[in-house]
C-alpha cells in the first residue's frame, strides 16, 4: 500500500469540509476524486500533500517514496525557453551526463591510481545512467512537450510570455518527467486539446507510479482510473472501476436504500394503524396488546430517506421562435494574425435542429470561428451569412461579455430590464445562486461561477442558435449532466466548440473538424466520427496503393494488420450500438417507473383519461422495451467469440 487516508475531518471558519470516510492507494494504480463544486476535494489532495493540517485523522505515505502535485505555474523559471523548462525536469540525469563526459576527457590524461579511480568513478555512474534512463531523457522529453500540444517552433519561446494555460502544460510535462510514485493532478485536462487529452490518457495509463486524479472530465476517466474515491457531504468513500462503474454502482446503491426506507415507512404505517384500531376496541387485552407494538415500533431504528444534494443547475432551453431551415452559412471564410494564416478558404452550412461540434487542436481557429459569427471579429476575406428568423446566443469561454463591476443581480438585469426582482432571483437560483450570493460582484466570482452566470444570462436570451465556446469548462459533472440533458432536447440548432468528448457524444448531432485549416465535417457523434475518419483514412491509403489489378500481394504482417483494423471498426461501432442501445433501455424503464408511480396517485386515478393516456404509453414502452432487449441480447452476443 502506497498511502491510506483514514477519517479526515478538516473545517474552516466553522464549516465542515471533510468529515470522515476511509481510501487508500496502492502502488502503480489509478484513481479519480469526485464530487460537486465545493465539497473539498482540492483540500484532500492539500492534506495528502501536508500542504494542510487535518483537525483529526490521518495520512499514512509509505516512507522513502516520492510525491508530486501539479499546481499552476509551478516553480516555472520565467526566463528559460520552454524546451529548457520542461527539460529541466531530469536536470539530475544531465548532471551525470555532464560528468560522464567530463571523466572521458580526464581519463585521456590519467595514470595509475588516478585512472583506476576514475575508471571506478566512470563505471558506476554509467550504470547510474543508464538506470535512470539517462539514453532516453531526450527523446522522452520532446514526446511529453509534442504530447501536450506544442509544436518544435515553439520550443526556443520563452516561458514568460506563454499563456496561462500554456504554462500549466509546462508544469504538467514538468511533473510527469519528474516520475515521482506518486502524481497528484487538479483538472489536468483544462488546457489540452482533444488530441493532447488521448495523449496524456495513454501516458498515464502505462506510468510506472500511482496517479490520482481531479477531473470533470468523464471519457478521460473512464479509460485511465481504475478507482473512485467520492467526497459527498464530507464524507470520503471507496469505490472500484472506472467513473461509468462508480456511477451505476451510485444509482444502484441510491436505489436500495431508498426502497429499505419506503419498506420500512410502509411497515411502520402498517404498525400504527394496527395500533390505532387495536386501541379503538377500548378493552384491556387489545390496548395491552397495542403497547406492545408501541414498544417494538419505538425500538425500530429508523433509516434516513436518502437525499438528492441540490447540487445542480436546474433549467430548460427553449427556442423563443422558429428559424428559417437555413441557419449559418460560411463562404470562403480567412483569417490571419500577424501575417500568419490562422485559416483559409472555410465552407460549412448549418441547417435548423442540427446540433454541430467545432473540434480541432489548441491554435487552430475555433474559436475565432465563432467570435466572427458574432461580430466580435472581422474576416481577412469571405462572409458569414445567418437565415431567416436567426437570432444568436454567444456563451463566450472567456465570459469576457460580463461586466465585473456589476453584482450578479446587476448585470442579469442591466441586460433583461423588463424582469421583476423576483424573477431574475429565481433564474440565478436555478443556476445555484442564492441568498445574498447574488450581490457578490462578478469580478469576485471562481471561474465556475462565471461559467454559471453567463449561462443564466443565455437561456434569457431570445434565442433560437445556440453558439457555444466551451460551455462545460469550470462545471462539475453533475452541472454539465444537466446542461447535456437540456442541449439533447433542444430543438434549435446548436455550433459549439468543445474538448469535452463526452459531452460531444451525448450532444453533437454532426462534427467539423478543423484541422490545417481545412473544415471536414461527419455526421452523427464523435465516437461516429472517429470511425468515419478511420475509413476515410483507409480507402485513402487503398487508393494511393494503385488499382488492385496486378497489385502485389499483401505480407503476411500487412494483411494481419488490415484484418485487425477491420475487426477493430466492427468492434467500434457494435460498442456504440450496444451503449445506444442500453442507455434507450435505461430511459425507457426509468419512465416505465416513473408511470407506476403516477399510478399510484389518487388525482390520477381517478381520472379516467390520464390513466388510459398512461396505460397505452407504458404499453408503447412494453413493446419497445422486448425489442430493445432481443436487440442488445443479439449485440453482446455477437460480442463473444
Amino acid at each position: 500500500m502506497l498511502l491510506a487516508c483514514r477519517e479526515l475531518t478538516k473545517t474552516f471558519v466553522a464549516a465542515p469540509v471533510l468529515s470522515g470516510g476511509y481510501f487508500h492507494i496502492e502502488e502503480k494504480e489509478k484513481a479519480a476524486v469526485v464530487g460537486i463544486n465545493g465539497a473539498g476535494k482540492s483540500t484532500l489532495l492539500n492534506l495528502i500533500t501536508g500542504q494542510l493540517q487535518p483537525d483529526s485523522g490521518e495520512v499514512i505515505f509509505t516512507k522513502g517514496k516520492t510525491m508530486g502535485y501539479l499546481t499552476q505555474h509551478q516553480g516555472l523559471e520565467m526566463t528559460r525557453s520552454l524546451y529548457d523548462e520542461v527539460a529541466s525536469a531530469k536536470a539530475d540525469i544531465f548532471a551525470m551526463e555532464d560528468e560522464l563526459r567530463t571523466l572521458e576527457q580526464q581519463m585521456k590524461h590519467l595514470s595509475g591510481e588516478a585512472l583506476d579511480a576514475a575508471m571506478e568513478r566512470y563505471s558506476r555512474l554509467s550504470h547510474e545512467f543508464e538506470a535512470a534512463g539517462g539514453y532516453a531523457a531526450r527523446s522522452e522529453i520532446t514526446g511529453v512537450i509534442k504530447g501536450l500540444g506544442f509544436s518544435e517552433d515553439e520550443y526556443d519561446k520563452p516561458a514568460g510570455v506563454l499563456s496561462g494555460g500554456e504554462k500549466t502544460r509546462i508544469a504538467l510535462g514538468k511533473l510527469l518527467l519528474s516520475r515521482p510514485d506518486l502524481i497528484l493532478l487538479d483538472e489536468p485536462t483544462n488546457h489540452l486539446d482533444i488530441a493532447s487529452v488521448s495523449w496524456l490518457e495513454g501516458y498515464l495509463k502505462d506510468y510506472p507510479g500511482a496517479v490520482i486524479v481531479v477531473s470533470h472530465d468523464r471519457y478521460f476517466l473512464d479509460r485511465v482510473v481504475t478507482k473512485v474515491i467520492e467526497v459527498e457531504e464530507g464524507i470520503v468513500t471507496m469505490y472500484t472501476g472506472n467513473y461509468s462503474a462508480y456511477a451505476a454502482k451510485k444509482q444502484q446503491l441510491r436505489a436500495i436504500r431508498l426502497q429499505a426506507w419506503k419498506n420500512q415507512q410502509q411497515e411502520i404505517r402498517h404498525q400504527e394503524e394496527v395500533i390505532a384500531k387495536l386501541r379503538s376496541f377500548n378493552r384491556e387485552k387489545s390496548i395491552k396488546r397495542a403497547e406492545s407494538r408501541e414498544k417494538k415500533v419505538d425500538k425500530i431504528e429508523r433509516l434516513e430517506k436518502p437525499h438528492e444534494i441540490r447540487d445542480a443547475m436546474f433549467f430548460t432551453l427553449r427556442p423563443h421562435e422558429t428559424s428559417g431551415n437555413d441557419v449559418l452559412e460560411i463562404s470562403d471564410l480567412s483569417k490571419s494574425y500577424g501575417g500568419r494564416p490562422l485559416f483559409e478558404h472555410l465552407y460549412a452550412e448549418i441547417k435548423r435542429g442540427e446540433h454541430v461540434a467545432l473540434i480541432g487542436e489548441n491554435g487552430a481557429g475555433k474559436s475565432t470561428v465563432l467570435k466572427i459569427i458574432n461580430g466580435l471579429v472581422r474576416p481577412d476575406e469571405g462572409s458569414v451569412k445567418l437565415g431567416v428568423k436567426v437570432t444568436v446566443g454567444y456563451y463566450d469561454q472567456e465570459q469576457q461579455l460580463l461586466d465585473d463591476s456589476l453584482t450578479l443581480f446587476d448585470e442579469v438585469r442591466s441586460a433583461y430590464p423588463g424582469m421583476t426582482d423576483t424573477e431574475i432571483r429565481s433564474t440565478l437560483a436555478a443556476f445555484l445562486f442564492t441568498g445574498d450570493d447574488v450581490f457578490k460582484l462578478v469580478g469576485d466570482l471562481s471561474g465556475g461561477e462565471r461559467g454559471r452566470l453567463s449561462l443564466a444570462k443565455l437561456i434569457l436570451s431570445p434565442c433560437n442558435f445556440l453558439v457555444l465556446d466551451e460551455p462545460t469548462n469550470h462545471l462539475d459533472i453533475t452541472s454539465r449532466e444537466i446542461l447535456e440533458d437540456a442541449l439533447s432536447q433542444y430543438t434549435g440548432t446548436v455550433l459549439a466548440v468543445s474538448h469535452d468528448r463526452y459531452f460531444l457524444n451525448r450532444v453533437a448531432t454532426r462534427i467539423l473538424e478543423l484541422e490545417n485549416g481545412v473544415l471536414t465535417s461527419t455526421a452523427g457523434n464523435y465516437d461516429d466520427h472517429l470511425e468515419e475518419m478511420a475509413k476515410r483514412r483507409d480507402a485513402a491509403g487503398q487508393a494511393s496503393a494503385g488499382p488492385s489489378a496486378g497489385a502485389a500481394p499483401l505480407s503476411d504482417s500487412a494483411l494481419e494488420r488490415k484484418i485487425k483494423k477491420e475487426a477493430e471498426t466492427v468492434r467500434r461501432r457494435r460498442e456504440n450500438e450496444i451503449k445506444r442501445t442500453e442507455e434507450r433501455i435505461e430511459a425507457l424503464e426509468t419512465r416505465t417507473s416513473e408511470i407506476d408511480t403516477l399510478f399510484g396517485d389518487e388525482l390520477i386515478a381517478t381520472d379516467l383519461a390520464k390513466v388510459t393516456e398512461l396505460s397505452r404509453e407504458k404499453d408503447g414502452i412494453t413493446a419497445e422495451l422486448e425489442s430493445l432487449y432481443a436487440k442488445w441480447e443479439e449485440l453482446t452476443s455477437a460480442e463473444t467469440p
